[in-house]
């Protein structure tokens, strides 16, 4: 029976670049989001705490930080 010889091989976990436009819709409601917690801040802030903190939450949590509405030209 031979020998089984194995080398192994360092994991590589260097972020992996995305490759693509990002999708003008997807942008555009992040600008949405954007805007309407703005008019929220500016209106009444107190009161409208809760609905800044949903919005913020939901932006944070489901758009990518590499398609800002901030950086796009659309």
């Amino acid at each position: 029976m031979g020998k089984l010889l194995t080398i192994p091989v360092r994991p590589d976990f260097r972020p992996r670049k995305r490759k693509g436009v990002p999708d003008p819709r997807y942008v555009e409601g992040q600008r949405v989001l954007v805007k309407a917690i703005e008019y929220l801040t500016k209106s009444d802030l107190p009161a409208n705490r809760s609905a800044i903190e949903l919005l913020s939450h939901h932006f944070r949590t489901n758009f990518r930080m590499s398609d800002s509405p901030l950086r796009s030209s659309i």
